[in-house]
C-alpha cells in the first residue's frame, strides 16, 4: 500500500518530524556555534570585533543570498536530497574548520557553509508539507522550529563552555561532532520524497511566481522590514555579548558569558504565544508590542549591573522571537496559495540577510563606539521596522476606504 500525503501514517509523522527538528539541531548549531568564540577568534587573527563578527555575518549572508536558488533546485533534484547533502556538508565544513591556516581561508569555508544550511533552511518546510499533508503539517513544523532554536542555543552554548579547556579550535570542532551525529540520524531516518497525487503536482515555477496575493503589491514588505532589521539588531547584540561581558567591569569567562544563551529559551516560549496573542490583539498591535519589548530589553542590557544586562538580553529575545513568528506568519497567510513558497522564501533572504549586513555593522560599532551607541543603533533598527507596520496598517486602511 501506498502512503499518500493525506494519508500518512502517525509513526511516519513522529519519523520525519524527529529527522527534520535533528537536521535543524545540526544546522544552526554550525551556523552560530563561532559567535561566543568571537573574542578568541579576534585575539587568535589579530582583528577587531568587527572583523570577528565576519565569522558569522559571512554565513548567513551567504545562506541569504542561495536559499531561494536552492529552493528552485531541490524542486527538481528532489526535496530530501538537497536536506541531506546540505546537514552533511555543513557538518564535514565544521570538522574541517578549525584546520584553517588563516582568517580568510576560514570565511571562505564558512560562506561554503552558511550555502550548505541554506539547502535545509529553504527546503525543509516544504518537504514537511509534501510529505505530510497540511493536517499534520502545524506540529511538524513546530518540531523543526524547536530543533532549530536548540540548535542555536546549544551550538553558542557548546562552544562556549569548550572554548575554556579546548580553545576555539576544540570548541567547534566539538560543535561539529555533535552536528554530525545528528545529521547522521536524519540520513538514516528522512523517509524519501513522497510522490504528490496524479493532478495534484506544484504549479510551475513561472506560474507561482506570478500568482497573485490577498495582501496586495508591496504590503509584505512591512513584514520583511521586521525579519531584516530585527534579525539584524538581534545578532548584532548577540555578536558584541560575548565581548561586553568579558570585559572590565563585568569580566565574565567565555563559558560563563555563553550563559547569556539560555536567554533562548524565552525565545522558545514567547513564539510559541506570539499567534495566541496576535488572534487576540490583532496582528499590528501585537507586532508592534513585541518590537517595542525588544527595544526595552535593548535598552535594559545598557546597564553596568550583570543582572540588568542578563534580564535585558531575557527580555529583547522574547520580544525578537515573537516579533519574528508574527512576521513569518503574515507572509505566508497573506499570499496565495500559489505564492507561499516564494513569500516564504523571501522572507527567509530579507531574515538571514539582516543577519549578515546588520550582525557585521552592529560588529563595527560596537568596536569604534562601544556598547551604548551599538544598542542606540539596533533600537532605532528595531523603531524602524515598527514605524514600516503601522505604515503599511495605514495604507491597507486607505485601500479598503470606500
Amino acid at each position: 500500500m501506498v502512503v499518500t500525503q493525506a494519508q500518512a501514517l502517525p509513526a511516519d509523522t513522529r519519523r520525519v518530524s524527529a529527522a527534520v527538528a535533528a537536521a535543524g539541531v545540526s544546522s544552526f548549531a554550525l551556523l552560530y556555534a563561532p559567535q561566543p568564540v568571537l573574542p578568541q577568534l579576534a585575539g587568535a587573527f589579530r582583528l577587531d570585533p568587527g572583523s570577528a563578527s565576519l565569522a558569522v555575518g559571512v554565513a548567513t549572508t551567504a545562506l541569504a543570498v542561495t536559499v531561494l536558488p536552492l529552493a528552485w533546485l531541490a524542486g527538481v533534484a528532489g526535496r530530501r536530497r538537497v536536506i541531506l547533502w546540505s546537514v552533511l556538508v555543513s557538518a564535514v565544513i565544521g570538522l574541517l574548520l578549525p584546520l584553517a591556516p588563516s582568517f580568510p581561508v576560514l570565511l571562505a569555508m564558512r560562506a561554503v557553509q552558511g550555502v550548505a544550511v541554506a539547502g535545509f533552511a529553504g527546503v525543509a518546510a516544504a518537504y514537511l508539507a509534501d510529505r505530510l499533508g497540511t493536517a499534520r503539517l502545524p506540529g511538524a513544523v513546530g518540531a523543526m522550529i524547536a530543533g532549530n532554536t536548540m540548535g542555536g542555543m546549544l551550538g553558542r552554548l557548546g562552544a562556549g563552555f569548550a572554548a575554556g579547556p579546548l580553545g576555539w579550535h576544540g570548541a567547534l570542532f566539538a560543535v561539529a561532532s555533535v552536528a554530525l551525529l545528528c545529521a547522521l540520524f536524519t540520513a538514516l531516518a528522512l523517509p524519501r520524497d513522497q510522490p504528490p497525487p496524479p493532478g495534484q503536482g506544484p504549479p510551475h515555477p513561472h506560474v507561482a511566481a506570478s500568482a497573485p496575493s490577498r495582501e496586495g503589491p508591496g504590503r509584505p514588505v512591512a513584514a520583511y522590514a521586521v525579519g531584516a532589521l530585527g534579525m539584524g539588531a538581534f545578532v548584532a547584540l548577540y555578536n558584541a555579548a560575548g565581548f561586553r561581558l568579558s570585559a572590565p567591569p563585568i569580566s565574565l569567562s567565555t563559558a560563563a558569558a555563553s550563559l547569556v544563551f539560555l536567554a533562548y529559551a524565552m525565545g522558545t516560549a514567547s513564539s510559541a504565544a506570539a499567534g495566541r496573542v496576535a488572534a487576540r490583539l490583532g496582528r499590528t498591535p501585537a507586532l508592534v508590542t513585541a518590537l517595542m519589548v525588544t527595544v526595552a530589553g535593548a535598552v535594559m542590557t545598557a546597564h553596568p549591573a550583570l543582572p540588568f544586562v542578563v534580564l535585558g538580553f531575557a527580555v529583547l529575545t522574547a520580544g525578537f522571537f515573537a516579533a519574528h513568528a508574527i512576521a513569518n506568519a503574515w507572509v505566508t497567510a497573506d499570499a496565495a496559495p500559489r505564492a507561499r513558497g516564494r513569500a516564504a522564501g523571501m522572507y527567509t533572504l530579507a531574515y538571514y540577510l539582516g543577519s549578515g549586513v546588520g550582525g557585521t555593522a552592529g560588529g563595527v560599532v560596537y568596536g569604534r563606539a562601544g556598547w551604548t551607541w551599538l544598542v542606540v543603533l539596533t533600537s532605532a533598527w528595531l523603531l524602524l521596522a515598527g514605524l514600516a507596520v503601522l505604515v503599511s496598517r495605514a495604507a491597507r486602511g486607505r485601500r479598503v476606504r470606500p
